[in-house]
C-alpha cells in the first residue's frame, strides 16, 4: 500500500473518506483523520450558495488545522458559477476541490446539478474545463455508475475528465436509479481504471478491511473511499490502513474506548456548533455508535428527546454501564 498522488498533494494513505451531507461535519472529519483516513471529505456545498454569500455555507466551510489534508466539495450546473466561486474560496485549508456529479438526491438531481450531470456530457466537459482553469489546486470528480442501468457512461465521463485536466477521479459502483441499494458494480471501477491514466477511487460497498483489498486488487483502482461504514465506526479507517499495510487487524474498540470516542465526538460537536445543535447531531451518530449493543434499541428510543448535553451524558453513561 503506497501513498497516494493527488495532483501535487501527497496523501499518507489511499483510504479516504467520502462526502456524505450532514455526515461529514468537521467534528466527524476529525475523528476520521485521526483514526488514519489519508484525506477527508467535506460535505457538498453549492456554488451559488457561495455566490449568494450565505451564511449556512460559511459553518460548512470551516476546516481545523489537525484534519488536513481536506477535498472540498463543490456542487452545482452553472460552469461560470461554479469557476468564479471555486477560484474564490481556492485560499482556504483545501487541499483538493471536488466537483460532485453523484448526489442522487431529488432537490439536487431536479435542479439539474449531482448526478443529473451524467445525463449532459457536453455541459460536464464545459464545467470541468472551466474548473480546472479557475484553480491552482488538483481537481477531482466524483460520479457514479450512469445515471440509469440504460445509460452506464462513467468511462465517457472519466475520459473526459481525465481530458479536461482532472486530477484523480472517484467512481460509485451504482446508478443514480439505485441510490444506495442493491450491490454495487466494481467492474465498472476496473472499466474507469483501464480507460484513464490518472488515479481512481473506488467507492461503494467497501465495509470491512477484507473488502477494501478486494476492491484494490479486483479493479486496480489506486484507493477506496469509505462511506456508509464510517457512520458510528471511524475505527475503520485505522482497521484498513492497518490491514492494507500490515496485514493485522487491530483488535475492536473495547466499550471504554467506544465510550471516550463519542464523548469526545460529542465534545467536538459542542465547540463547533453550541449545545442546541450539537445535541440534534448527535443523535443520528449516537443510534449508528450504539447498534447491535445490549439495550441499544431501547436507547434509541430515548435518543431523539434529549436536548441538552447533560441528557446526551447521561445516556451515554448508561448505556455503556458494565
Amino acid at each position: 500500500m503506497g501513498k497516494l498522488q493527488i495532483g501535487n498533494v501527497t496523501l499518507d494513505n489511499n483510504v479516504i473518506l467520502a462526502p456524505m451531507a450532514g455526515v461529514t461535519d468537521l467534528p466527524f472529519r476529525l475523528l476520521c483523520r485521526k483514526m488514519g483516513a489519508g484525506l477527508v471529505c467535506m460535505e457538498m456545498v453549492s456554488a451559488k450558495a457561495i455566490y449568494y454569500n450565505n451564511k449556512n455555507t460559511e459553518e460548512l466551510l470551516r476546516v481545523h488545522p489537525e484534519e488536513v489534508p481536506v477535498s472540498l466539495q463543490l456542487f452545482g450546473a452553472e460552469a461560470d458559477i461554479i469557476a468564479s466561486q471555486a477560484a474564490r474560496i481556492q485560499e482556504g485549508p483545501y487541499a483538493i476541490i471536488d466537483f460532485n456529479m453523484g448526489c442522487p438526491v431529488p432537490k439536487v438531481v431536479n435542479n439539474g446539478e449531482g448526478s443529473a450531470l451524467m445525463k449532459n456530457p457536453k455541459l460536464v466537459e464545459q464545467i470541468l474545463t472551466a474548473l480546472v482553469k479557475a484553480v491552482d489546486k488538483p481537481v477531482t470528480v466524483k460520479f457514479r455508475k450512469g445515471f440509469t442501468e440504460q445509460d452506464v457512461n462513467a468511462v465517457e465521463i472519466a475520459k473526459i475528465a481525465e481530458a479536461c485536466g482532472v486530477a484523480a477521479v472517484a467512481v460509485h459502483g451504482r446508478t443514480r436509479e439505485q441510490y444506495y441499494s442493491g450491490q454495487a458494480d466494481w467492474d465498472i471501477i476496473r472499466q474507469v481504471k483501464e480507460a484513464v491514466r490518472i488515479p481512481v477511487i473506488g467507492n461503494g460497498d467497501v465495509d470491512s478491511p477484507q473488502t477494501a483489498r478486494r476492491m484494490l486488487q479486483e479493479t486496480g483502482c489506486d484507493g477506496v473511499m469509505i462511506g456508509r461504514a464510517a457512520q458510528g465506526n471511524p475505527w475503520i479507517f485505522r482497521d484498513v490502513v492497518s490491514f492494507l499495510e500490515t496485514g493485522v487487524i487491530p483488535e475492536p474498540p473495547m466499550l471504554e474506548e467506544k465510550k471516550t470516542v463519542i464523548l469526545e465526538h460529542a465534545n467536538l460537536q459542542l465547540r463547533a456548533k453550541g449545545e442546541y445543535t450539537a445535541v440534534r447531531e448527535m443523535r443520528k451518530h449516537l443510534s449508528w455508535y450504539t447498534t447491535g449493543m445490549p439495550h441499544s434499541a431501547k436507547f434509541r428510543q430515548t435518543i431523539n428527546s434529549m436536548e441538552t448535553m447533560e441528557e446526551l451524558l447521561e445516556g451515554v453513561n448508561h448505556i455503556f454501564m458494565p
